[in-house]
């Protein structure tokens, strides 16, 4: 459809199995998303791309152990192992994900005290990425959004996505989730009462 694209969340090395910050179940993902990107005519990718020793590295704060919680100036931030380093292979798309046919490719997370979840907007909530612009500009009014992780990257992207006048979806089975202290359940539920439409 010419008004629909497919939004791909952060399918990198660092995310899937053996990677700095791999998410349970990622690489069995990975033919699932590839056939959403084959079944789009229109294909977005995120990157997480941060530099070396980026403030949400827990390696960047003394004493502070990955998962804990840092307060920065736009509020609770989590902490995690370094990952998406720049130019690294971690920061590299998975070698088997079908990345060829993205029409735009949106790095995030490059601002050095800022984190960056969705693909949309950095986690000041101010700093934007151009993609909602992007996506205006050619005409797309339905996003489908699938990758990694359902509970940080692709939720924060889709609800964007939403607050930005979107129809939304998330492709549910071609996600795999951190599921942080139960952060799957409640963004599902988060996402449900926007009104994103999930598929099992």
């Amino acid at each position: 459809m010419r008004n629909e694209a497919l939004i791909v969340i952060d399918m990198q090395n660092d995310f899937c199995d053996g990677g700095a910050l791999a998410v349970p179940g990622a690489n069995a993902i990975v033919p699932l998303v590839n056939r959403l990107i084959e079944r789009f005519d229109h294909v977005v990718m995120s990157q997480d791309w941060h530099p070396a020793g980026h403030a949400s590295f827990a390696s960047s704060w003394r004493d502070a152990t990955p998962f804990s919680t840092a307060s920065f100036a736009y509020g609770p931030q989590t902490l995690w192992p370094a990952h998406c380093v720049q130019g690294t292979t971690g920061a590299a798309f998975h070698s088997h994900v079908n990345a060829t046919k993205a029409e735009l490719i949106v790095r995030k997370g490059f601002h050095s005290g800022i984190d960056s979840y969705s693909a949309f907007r950095e986690n000041d909530r101010l700093t934007l990425t151009g993609l909602e612009g992007y996506l205006k500009a050619r005409g797309f009014t339905r996003l489908v959004l699938c990758g990694l992780a359902l509970d940080y990257c692709v939720a924060w992207s889709a609800l964007d996505a939403r607050q930005a006048g979107f129809d939304v979806a998330v492709a549910v089975e071609a996600t795999a989730a951190i599921d942080l202290d139960g952060s799957r359940e409640r963004m599902l539920a988060e996402m449900t009462q926007a009104g994103i439409a999930l598929s099992a």
